[in-house]
Parts: structure tokens; sequence; C-alpha cells
């Protein structure tokens, strides 16, 4: 499958290296240019964009940016894109540590459905939950014991779907979490959030979710 990546930190590279690995066609971008991602690109086979070919170079999409860097990105990003292309966001808010105050999201909006305005179209919320080097390390064959699993959510079927099997190639068990609107389960200091639980736990820890962030969590 064709995938493109909007991002090249931690987690857009983990990605990058996971899904080459397994013979995706990977198409990578960051804020820097192309030129900037030419030792990703060599190590991986991974073909070096920018933003907007990888928007229009993929089936599936996924946006990996800090999510203060969302309002950043150019307005025509996926017009015109076909749209039977999923666009993932892996994004989450961290408004003291780097983000900043976004007030909608403050407001009790989740956070994947303010990308989604932002990006003017609809997102898939996955990858957020697990730490860059576990994405990396830790895949492992379908049917392991204590297989990684992570939560899934939005409001296409038929996307997550076809997302569950990507995340099954690379490794890791996939938990569908529900609409986009449940997607609160799966942000910061949840239950689910950087705990490495398979299928049983992740489905156990989207239930026990609170929809009240902590105090930590909104801007000072």
């Amino acid at each position: 499958m064709n995938i493109g990546i909007i991002g090249a930190g931690h987690i857009g590279g983990s990605l990058t290296r996971r899904l080459a690995a397994v013979g995706h066609k990977v198409f990578v971008a960051n804020s820097r240019g192309p030129e900037t991602l030419a030792d990703l690109a060599n190590q991986t086979g991974a073909k070096a964009v920018t933003a907007i070919e990888a928007a229009r170079s993929g089936e599936i999409v996924i946006v990996t940016i800090p999510q203060n860097r969302i309002r950043d990105m150019p307005k025509n990003l996926f017009r015109g894109v076909d749209p039977s292309v999923i666009v993932v966001d892996t994004g989450n808010y961290y408004p003291r540590q780097r983000d900043g105050k976004i007030a909608v999201i403050e407001s009790g909006v989740p956070e994947s459905r303010w990308v989604e305005t932002q990006l003017n179209r609809p997102v898939l919320k996955a990858f957020n939950t697990i730490n860059w080097k576990n994405l990396l390390n830790d895949g492992k064959p379908a049917g392991t014991t204590g297989r990684i699993a992570l939560p899934v959510s939005g409001d296409d079927a038929s996307a997550k779907a076809r997302l569950i099997s990507i995340i099954d190639d690379i490794g890791f068990d996939a938990v569908d979490a529900g609409g986009l609107a449940e997607s609160w389960r799966q942000q910061p200091d949840t239950p689910v959030y950087s705990t490495n639980l398979d299928v049983a736990g992740v489905r156990r820890a989207l239930s026990e979710a609170s929809p009240q962030r902590k105090a930590d969590w909104f801007a000072e």
C-alpha cells in the first residue's frame, strides 16, 4: 500500500521504518524539506517528498506533527484528494509542555475532532498512546501472548478496518475505540495512554477513562 507520512519526528520516523520494512511504499515529509530526509530515505527506501506531495501520494496519510503545528499546515493540504484516502492523526495535546493553549480543546472538544476542523478532512486517531521506542522495536507476530494493542478511533468503520490491518502488519493488535467523539478515551493521562496493554487491557482501560481532564492537562 502507498502510505504518506507528514512528520518525521520520533513517531513519524518510527512509522516510516516499520511500514517500509514490511513492504509498504512510504512517502515521508517534514517541515524542513525533502533534502533533510535523505538519510531516512536511504536507510528505509522511503521517498522524501513535500507535505503536499505526501498528502497526494498515499492511500493512507498519517499526520504526525506537534498539535500546535497543525494550524500551520497548508490550507489546501487535502484539497482535491480523493475522499477514499484515509487520514490518520497521531497527535496529543500537551498545553504546558509544548503546545500552549488551544481553547477549543480545553473546552472539551476531543483533540482529533479539532484536528479535523484544521485539516478540513475526517480523521482517524491512532498511534498516539505508544512511545516511539516501543513502536519501533516491540512489534510481534499476530497471536503472540501480550502483543501490544493500539486503540483506533474514528467515524468510518471501513477506514478503521483498513488502518487496523496496517497496524497488524507492523506487529501490533488494534482495538476499535469507537467514533471520534469517543477519542478522548485515548488522550494523554487516560488509563490506556503509554501503558502498552494487550487487547483485553486496552478495552478495559478505554471503559475506565474519564472525560474530565486533570488539572495538569490544561494550560496554565
